[in-house]
């Protein structure tokens, strides 16, 4: 590393999916080229048998790899790079970007994030447009989860609430400028925080081993004054679901205990009670289903 204190970290955590590991940090690399920032990239390998660390350790020597012995989960595995970067002392970056390996960079969209935190001092973490690979968009934000949010979520209602905030979206016309936007959360798949945030929130809650952290997290910053935004110029393509896919069961029972964990930190208790009725509820029906 240079003596200069860099302006960036980007962490991934990743689990046997070495083929997109690679796509990934091929774009990264590309796009941090163009951009001039100056950034250290960590892989958490979280366990993987398909020979990810050794690709990563081959073809991206600059990359800071951690290797684990089992599979951590998404909270503690970047929580993993969050304490060694935060070791740094004098060369702990601006900023930390948690990049999901599933994803491909598109050019000009690590600069777009870092600008936007630029013009933003007391904004904490800001989320990147993501696209499917057909180009399509993928929802990148939402508003924090109520109850109208959950049912949308575990039963099947009308279509018509489900592009609507009722459901926790933000209007698709927001996407289609440039200009950033506030959010209560984005997904965790593309999220830049800034270094200070994370000094006064603190790290990922590691109860959480599947889902829901990221929105626990962005909860957290924003009750201690820090609020998120998403930037649709920062463009980011999102093969979704290729690690959870590889299990669906274990996935599917851990969504299931993380969104009973956010109510349980977030909610009155009135609130609880009827949020955890509404998830054994939905995660009976939807588990009938899939049968």
């Amino acid at each position: 590393m240079s003596d200069t204190k860099p302006d960036l970290a980007v962490v991934i955590v990743s689990w046997n999916v070495r083929e997109l590991l690679a796509d990934c940090l091929h774009s990264l690399f590309d796009d941090l080229a163009q951009s001039k920032l100056e950034a250290v990239v960590w892989v958490v390998d979280n366990g993987s048998t398909d020979g990810s660390p050794e690709m990563v350790a081959r073809a991206f020597p600059a990359v800071r790899l951690i290797i684990s012995e089992e599979n951590l989960g998404f909270a503690a595995g970047n929580n993993r790079a969050l304490r060694e970067i935060s070791n740094l002392k004098s060369q702990i970056p601006r900023y930390v970007w948690l990049l999901n390996p599933d994803t491909e960079v598109q050019t000009g969209a690590t600069a777009a994030l870092v600008s936007a935190l630029d013009a933003s001092p007391r904004v904490g973490v800001a989320g990147a447009k993501l696209l499917y690979a057909d180009g399509a968009l993928q929802q990148s934000a939402f508003r924090f989860p109520g109850l109208l949010q959950l049912a949308c979520d575990l039963f099947p209602l009308p279509a018509r609430f489900y592009e609507t905030s009722l459901n926790g979206r933000y209007p698709r016309r927001l996407y289609e400028g440039q200009a950033p936007f506030a959010v209560d959360h984005p997904l965790g798949a593309a999220m830049m925080v800034r270094a200070e945030t994370i000094a006064e929130v603190g790290l990922l809650d590691e109860g959480f081993w599947m889902y829901c952290e990221e929105i626990d997290w962005c909860w957290r910053m924003r009750q201690a004054g820090w609020p998120a935004c998403c930037v649709p110029a920062a463009q980011v393509v999102h093969h979704a679901g290729r690690s959870t896919e590889q299990v669906r069961v274990a996935s599917f029972a851990a969504l299931g205990r993380s969104r009973l964990r956010l109510y349980d930190k977030h909610y009155p208790p009135s609130k609880r009670r009827l949020a955890r009725w509404l998830v054994r509820l939905g995660m009976r029906w939807q588990m009938r289903q899939a049968r």
